[in-house]
């Protein structure tokens, strides 16, 4: 699997475009990668030219004291006598850090000294700012002229960002940009967050009010120095004064966006997750936001409410997973998070809200691609920027009251000169990040909590009456859609088509109000399929309220898979759709979902996507085995179907091979095929059943012991303990099913002893059975103490987890008498079945 509950793919956004329009950085962020992309090299080299700029001062500095010292007189270039000096200025400054006396920072060295040196080291006059700075920021000076020197270095700074953000998005080059880097060494970042936080510090009753702009500048100088050098942001997040004395900024809506900005820049690097409840007036805050500050509120929350990323959560073993949740047993600081946002008043409301409002569009998107190129070459236009801050300007002004459609953006005169592709791509974004929030939430501790608000809120009837004219519009852009798993640029479009197929995934998997995914007519199909085929509607079905259902022709599920069908052959897409679909069958197997999906044509454009369109992606493969086997499950319909596409042994061979080219992407299919055998075998008495099990090549081929006891062989010989992922677990259990159908015919003894045989026709005796061993004590650690997991397995198998444990219990029998026992049929000399696999 390429994404799990812990794993979530989200766009971060296009900086430049984002929200208000007014971030001042042009970049595109992957999915599910938090932070940005940082070229580790050239801040190498930025860290490098600018240390050796200082170092060399100082040296140059020591050289010229030694020489005057020799000569028995003071350097001009030096200050006082040598008795007033302790040592060379490097040793000064660590000292004085280290003593808190003297020297601490590097605009204390004398100005004629910095300005002597600001050519050669190429500090553009940076030092003696920050200086005048320092010397005009003190406690009830006048900020005015303060302002005015901030001002002074920002238009550097801003330039050497704006270069960097250019660069990056161009081929691989090296560039020098020292400014920044400058203004850190000298303390500059240090001071603008000293300053920042004066009004908080102070015992005075009169604080010094600091100008909405003046705020503005010093975030803007402060994120100017996140984007160029590195380490800065660590700095600030290491400060958790700061980070949240940031929050209390967001009030202002001036300087809303500026702050927003950098306090994501600084949750992206921050070790720990901070935790919401310790923002003072949470509640009050969130409620005060508007609908476009709402929706840049949520990338902040993303960053909260998210679990670590500890790489790639497939490859993370079960066993080390298992061993952390050990240690820690309590709930996660983003478990935590998730509560404290549920408690919030209308929260999850505004975001539906959010989620679902329509887009004007007064122009049309006949010309979409044509407006979608030209927004892209506008915004390589560095004239852009004045634009986006000239419309900002303008928002700051008019923007006091909210709106539930395009809020005042939409009366803004820049706002009509913008092209239509970009407003919908704004909009696009907005609700990226939004539906990434309710997603987290719905697959949290407090899902049905989340699943009820969201039923509530009419969610899904607002998404698929988006679904035509946003989500999935005819005319899309024409980028690349890259494999989900690569650190890639994905444009918003397909950032957002992604993350609404993750929303779906999650909503109906395993949970009643899937079937809020269709309409009140395609409810009441359901329920003629159930009569039709004489058996009792499922509970949920029956429960479902259908004054929450989707509303139109067709129903959200229903306009899925008509996108589905038309996807093109190497569509990432394919993945997703096939995810989604497949978490509206998952759980108790329903014969009328799986009917109702049939009659639209849906196993057969998956067997052409198996067998016939030439797909090479082994995680889209894998998506259509597992919605393939969801599918066909028990239903003799769908074998019977099967049967008429796959009518030739080509075909047939090609399937097999697909299967066969890996057994851990496809276990699930072979999993159904064994469990829906072994009931049609029970049900001869029904005429099509044994129509269907005499002329269906699968079913035959299945039904051979050898063929049946080869995917056994591999199944076990392909995982072990050490190597368990949620990923390959899925092959251990089907390994189980096997098993546990030959026991119930009494065949467990033959099965094993083929194992046996195996093992000493392959030259290995003991290594297989020992393995099996090992991987049953770990299934009965790994399940016995998770109800959600058994559930699981008891409904997608139709075996009592009751069944499941005793099994794993005969075939852990200590016994060597017993015929049912891997302990009876490993030779004592290559017993090996006592070792604490934990420790190995």
């Amino acid at each position: 699997m390429c994404w799990t509950n812990s794993k979530f793919w989200r766009f971060e956004g296009m900086q430049g475009i984002y929200a208000d329009f007014y971030h001042l950085q042009f970049l595109y962020y992957c999915p599910g990668l938090p932070g940005r992309w940082r070229c580790a090299r050239r801040a190498r080299f930025i860290e490098g030219t600018t240390r050796t700029f200082l170092f060399r001062t100082i040296q140059e500095e020591e050289e010229e004291e030694v020489m005057a010292t020799s000569l028995g007189s003071e350097s001009p270039r030096t200050w006082g006598t040598r008795k007033s000096r302790n040592g060379n200025i490097l040793t000064r400054i660590r000292q004085a850090q280290i003593t808190g006396r003297g020297m601490s920072r590097g605009t204390q060295l004398p100005e004629a000294l910095l300005q002597e040196r600001d050519k050669k080291s190429k500090w553009h006059g940076i030092p003696v700012l920050l200086q005048k700075l320092y010397e005009s920021s003190h406690p009830n000076s006048d900020l005015l002229q303060t302002h005015g020197v901030l001002k002074e270095m920002s238009s550097l700074l801003s330039m050497e960002a704006m270069t960097f953000v250019t660069e990056d998005r161009k081929t691989a080059q090296e560039s020098t940009f020292p400014n920044t880097y400058t203004f850190d060494l000298f303390g500059g970042v240090h001071l603008l967050v000293e300053i920042l936080m004066r009004p908080t510090l102070t015992t005075q009753k009169k604080k010094p009010k600091m100008s909405d702009d003046f705020v503005k500048d010093c975030l803007s100088v402060l994120y100017n120095c996140c984007i160029c050098t590195e380490g800065v942001t660590k700095t600030l997040a290491a400060r958790s004064d700061f980070v949240l004395f940031l929050f209390s900024l967001m009030t202002n809506k001036k300087t809303f966006l500026q702050t927003a900005t950098l306090i994501e820049d600084i949750l992206g690097v921050k070790k720990e997750i901070i935790q919401l409840e310790d923002i003072p007036n949470l509640p009050s805050l969130v409620q005060s936001f508007d609908q476009q500050q709402l929706a840049n509120f949520c990338r902040i929350l993303s960053v909260t409410i998210s679990e670590p990323d500890i790489g790639n959560d497939d490859k993370h073993t079960l066993l080390a997973k298992n061993a952390q949740q050990k240690k820690n047993s309590n709930p996660s600081r983003a478990e935590i998070n998730q509560v404290t946002l549920l408690n919030i008043p209308g929260f999850i409301e505004r975001l539906c809200k959010l989620a679902t409002r329509k887009v004007s569009e007064a122009t049309g998107t006949s010309n979409f691609l044509q407006e979608l190129e030209d927004w892209y070459t506008w915004l390589d236009n560095a004239l852009v920027l004045d634009a986006l801050m000239q419309m900002a300007s303008e928002e700051a002004e008019h923007s006091s009251t909210e709106s539930s459609d395009e809020s005042t953006l939409a009366t803004s005169p820049l706002r009509h000169r913008l092209p239509q592709s970009m407003k919908i791509v704004h909009e696009i974004m907005y609700k990226v990040e939004v539906l990434y929030v309710l997603c987290v939430l719905l697959m949290g501790r407090q899902r049905n909590q989340v699943h009820k608000m969201l039923a509530e809120f009419r969610l899904i009837p607002g998404l698929n009456n988006l679904f035509d004219k946003l989500i999935w519009r005819k005319h899309t852009s024409n980028h690349v859609l890259h494999g989900q798993n690569q650190n890639c640029d994905c444009s918003p479009e397909i950032s957002f088509k992604i993350q609404f197929l993750r929303l779906l995934q999650s909503f109906s998997d395993h949970h009643e109000n899937k079937y809020l995914l269709l309409n009140s007519q395609e409810l009441n199909e359901l329920s003629a399929i159930s009569l039709k085929a004489n058996i009792p509607e499922v509970e949920a079905l029956v429960n479902t309220d259908r004054s929450l259902v989707c509303d139109g022709k067709k129903g959200l599920l229903t306009r899925l898979l008509t996108v589905m069908k038309r996807e093109p052959a190497d569509s990432s897409f394919r993945f997703w759709q096939a995810r989604a679909v497949e978490s509206f069958l998952r759980g108790a197997t329903s014969y009328a979902d799986q009917m109702f999906l049939l009659k639209r044509g849906l196993l057969e454009h998956i067997l052409f996507c198996i067998i016939d369109s030439g797909c090479k992606s082994r995680d889209v493969l894998q998506s259509y085995f597992d919605l393939l086997g969801e599918l066909m499950k028990f239903n003799i319909d769908a074998f019977k179907r099967f049967n008429k596409y796959v009518n030739t042994e080509e075909k047939f061979q090609i399937f097999l091979n697909q299967i066969n080219s890996s057994l851990v992407d496809s276990n699930m299919l072979v999993r159904c095929i064994v469990l829906s055998l072994d009931r049609f075998e029970s049900q001869t008495e029904d005429v099509k059943v044994v129509e269907v099990l005499s002329e269906c090549c699968l079913l035959s081929y299945m039904s051979r012991v050898e063929n049946r006891l080869s995917f056994l062989f591999r199944l076990i010989n392909i995982i072990n303990v050490q190597t368990l992922t949620q990923e390959n677990v899925s092959c251990l259990n089907t390994s189980l099913v096997i098993l546990m159908l030959a026991r119930r015919k009494g065949k467990l003894p033959f099965y094993l002893n083929a194992l046996r045989e195996k093992e000493y026709a392959e030259k290995y005796p003991g290594c297989l059975l020992n393995n099996f061993h090992n991987l049953l004590r770990f299934w009965q650690q790994h399940y016995l103490n998770k109800d959600k997991d058994s559930t699981c397995l008891e409904n997608s198998s139709c075996i009592s987890f009751s069944y499941w444990k005793e099994t794993v219990s005969v075939l852990l029998s200590p016994d060597r008498t017993s015929l049912c026992a891997i302990a009876s049929y490993i030779d004592e000399a290559y017993m090996d079945i006592d070792r604490d696999f934990i420790e190995d």
